[in-house]
């Protein structure tokens, strides 16, 4: 490479560590819900007379959310459409969704009418005029009272501001004080003069305001309040002997407006700050750890590029941070996760650059007049592109399917994983190659090729070298040990069954954290004695302390009544984490994880069509189906729900399979070109020979990320961890006993076919003469 090639990719890399320094330092992370705290909804409009909820109209009724959630007083609020017909509203540091759901998805139908006289009778729906007969709010306790009610006079259109206001001097409490438009505020002088023309005491001297069909205040025209003249300005007073919170409120439905269609909730998630902060915790100190025990092994192994190759994780921990925050992406719990994982997998295209170099090293021979390990270590670079660029785009593939049908947090695993695939190849592939360049020029490490990592081909690869392992001659074995697994996974999905979610199924699922240890029977009990047979009560945490409900039932009521229960056996609780799921958002999310599921397998199959044979990319997708059947069994047999977070996880071993599989696989398309008449299950068992050392270091590299996430995660990233864990290890077994042999199966029964040779050009001697 020349000099100016070289001082182009130090200026560049420097450029980018520079910018991901400074975007680090100055500027914040967007955290998620998940690890802030407080409340995510998600409303779904509906179709009203005369009115569908499409796009322009939940546009509206967004503006119209926006106002009432202004008028909350919750800090940075953030609302958005997702889809046609549904609205993404969270509310950071709010802890009583209830209390926001009923604000943000009432209608709001304010109406002022003229009131025509009491009525005996009970209330009634309007009429064809507009008449109506509602409860009268001034009533004498325990007596039914109601008023005869004109058609609207002034709908909430007109209002031009609403305001909570205290009235310390007139003894009357918080009051919403009205201001009306220019129109609007002609017709409340019109209504309030005419009702100042009646007699005092009188019904008709009242005007009501009427809310969502309730009447919220009727008040009498005082005797200052000209017959015919009315109360001049457009501003007036909703009293009703409301609290400070009950009168923001109202005064957020009313400056609001009202909502051009109905919405419902079909999602709810509320999460305490405290949660938050212990899994931002838990997941910076397992990608220390994850990271420590990486750097470690990796130098260990490899030595001096080792040191390099831990020198540019550090640096793409910082530069994959550095884009998610520029980017202005959500960090949430499962894109931690993402984060923290792709730290393992970032060491991968440094492995395999690496075990190429030792072998390129190694094929300059003793007696070589320069063994320049700057040679060796080019040629690695430009060997290994192949495989680093396939194996990370399947990756890629996997991770834009979750940002595509995900929803929510695991939205913003496929965001970090993404970004984290990115910048491992820039990392591995320029930063890397800049250090290894500048340190192998160095005199003292060139006269120590030892200290390099090159030197040697590695104990395990030696002695795979020594004896190349016979294992495609088994391959019928292989089959049937890997047709037994799939039994057990089949027996544990269809014996036990696959308990989903509530994210799946639609539902409720608590979580409370209790003063003591909890009995896990005597929770069940008691919930069980609340009227929820079904509900799954667990316990887990220190000790025993957090208890989980999952139930059905996704009414307020019914979280009271479970709450209360679960007080009862286990004494003071607070809520950790609430989240509710409709049935119909439950199908659709169980819809999109199957379709996810279905897209990564064709999206691998294509893909790996085009850059292998068909023969190549049947037996790796085999393999990673394989892979993802036994996960959901193990969890099957495990009990552990199978919710979005596992959905994440499961795409994420569907990259990591074929990620392994391409790799073995490219260096036997590799062996054949040169291969000469080898028969095909001799040169893949060199290909396992040769990529066994880095299978098995790249693993390394993601089991210790993924073992700390087990230990330090906490019950989410428990699960989370324990599927990566399985699919890690199963990946791996999977490409040596499925893939290469299936390879060689179909190879054989269907061989590609034969090219003919280019015909020689004939030779000349050296009198011009053809020969």
């Amino acid at each position: 490479m020349s000099s100016s090639a070289v001082l182009r990719r130090a200026l560049l890399a420097l450029a980018v560590v520079a910018l991901a320094l400074w975007t680090a330092l100055t500027t914040s992370p967007r955290l998620g819900l998940d690890l802030r705290g407080g409340t995510r909804i998600v409303l779904e409009t509906q179709d009203a007379p005369g009115v569908r909820a499409d796009a322009q109209a939940t546009d509206r009724a967004l503006e119209v959310l926006r106002k009432r959630v202004d008028g909350l007083g919750v800090a940075e609020p953030s609302l958005a459409r997702s889809g046609e017909n549904r609205i993404v509203v969270e509310l950071p540091g709010l802890r009583d969704p209830r209390e926001a759901a009923e604000v943000i998805g009432r209608t709001a139908q304010l109406t002022i009418h003229a009131v025509t006289g009491p009525s005996g009778g009970p209330a009634r729906e309007p009429a064809a005029d507009g008449d109506r007969v509602l409860a009268d709010p001034d009533a004498a306790p325990g007596s039914a009272g109601f008023l005869a009610l004109a058609a609207p006079a002034l709908t909430g259109d007109g209002v031009k501001s609403a305001d909570a206001v205290l009235d310390a001097t007139g003894g009357r409490g918080w009051t919403v004080d009205l201001a009306f438009r220019d129109d609007a505020a002609a017709d409340w002088a019109r209504l309030t003069g005419e009702a100042a023309c009646a007699p005092a005491g009188d019904h008709a001297r009242r005007v009501a305001i009427v809310l969502d069909g309730r009447i919220v205040s009727a008040p009498s025209m005082q005797t200052g309040v000209p017959c015919g003249g009315g109360i001049a300005g457009g501003a007036t007073q909703i009293t009703g002997g409301f609290s400070a919170q009950e009168a923001r409120d109202l005064a957020a439905l009313v400056e609001g407006g009202a909502l051009p269609v109905p919405v419902t909730t079909v999602e709810q998630s509320t999460v305490g700050p405290t949660l938050g902060a212990e899994a931002i915790r838990a997941s910076a100190l397992a990608a220390v750890i994850g990271l420590a025990c990486t750097g470690a092994f990796v130098i260990a192994v490899y030595r001096l590029l080792g040191l390099l190759a831990t020198i540019a994780l550090l640096l793409y921990g910082l530069i994959s941070y550095a884009a998610v925050v520029a980017l202005g992406a959500t960090l949430t719990l499962p894109g931690l996760a993402g984060f923290v994982l792709a730290v393992g997998i970032a060491v991968d295209a440094n492995v395999l650059v690496f075990e190429r170099a030792r072998e390129e090293y190694a094929a300059l021979g003793r007696s070589a007049p320069d063994r320049d390990p700057r040679r060796p270590l080019a040629a690695a670079f430009g060997k290994a592109w192949s495989a680093v660029a396939d194996s990370n785009v399947t990756t890629l593939l996997a991770a834009g399917l979750l940002f595509a049908f995900a929803t929510g947090p695991v939205k913003g695993f496929g965001v970090t994983l993404a970004i984290g695939v990115l910048a491992s190849m820039v990392t591995a592939m320029v930063i890397t190659r800049l250090l290894a360049d500048a340190a192998l020029a160095l005199p003292a490490v060139r006269r120590r090729p030892a200290v390099t990592g090159m030197a040697g081909l590695g104990r395990l690869r030696t002695r795979l070298n020594r004896r190349t392992p016979r294992l495609m001659v088994h391959r019928r074995r292989w089959f049937t040990v890997s047709t037994a697994l799939l039994l057990v996974a089949l027996a544990g999905i269809g014996v036990r069954g696959v308990e989903l979610g509530v994210e799946f199924t639609g539902g409720r699922d608590v979580r409370y954290a209790a003063t003591r240890p909890v009995d896990a029977d005597a929770a069940r009990a008691a919930v069980a004695a609340a009227g929820f047979p079904d509900a799954v009560v667990q316990t887990t945490g220190d000790g025993g302390r957090d208890v989980t409900v999952r139930v059905g039932e996704t009414g307020d009521e019914a979280h009271a009544r479970i709450t209360e229960a679960v007080t009862g056996a286990a004494g003071p609780v607070t809520v950790e984490r609430d989240d509710l799921i409709g049935p119909s958002l439950g199908g659709e999310l169980r819809t999109h994880a199957l379709l996810a599921l279905g897209l990564a397998v064709a999206a691998q199959l294509v893909y790996l069509s085009v850059r292998f044979r068909w023969t190549y990319a049947a037996a790796a997708v085999a393999a990673m189906a394989q892979d993802v059947l036994l996960v959901v069994g193990l969890f099957a047999w495990l009990g552990k729900p199978v919710d979005s977070v596992f959905l994440a996880a499961l795409l994420t071993v569907v990259g990591y399979s074929v990620n392994d599989s391409v790799v073995v696989l490219d260096r036997l398309r590799e062996l054949r070109r040169k291969g000469g008449r080898l028969p095909l299950a001799d040169l893949a068992d060199r290909a396992v020979a040769q990529t066994l050392p880095r299978t098995v270091n790249t693993g390394m590299g993601a089991l210790f990320v993924l073992a700390a996430l087990a230990v330090l995660g906490g019950d989410t990233l428990t699960d989370f961890s324990v599927a990566l864990l399985a699919g890690v290890l199963l990946g791996m077994a999977s490409t040596v006993f499925t893939a290469l042999p299936l390879t060689v199966t179909l190879e054989t029964r269907s061989p590609a076919p034969t090219r003919p040779a280019a015909p020689r050009p004939a030779s000349a001697d050296r009198t011009g003469a053809v020969v």
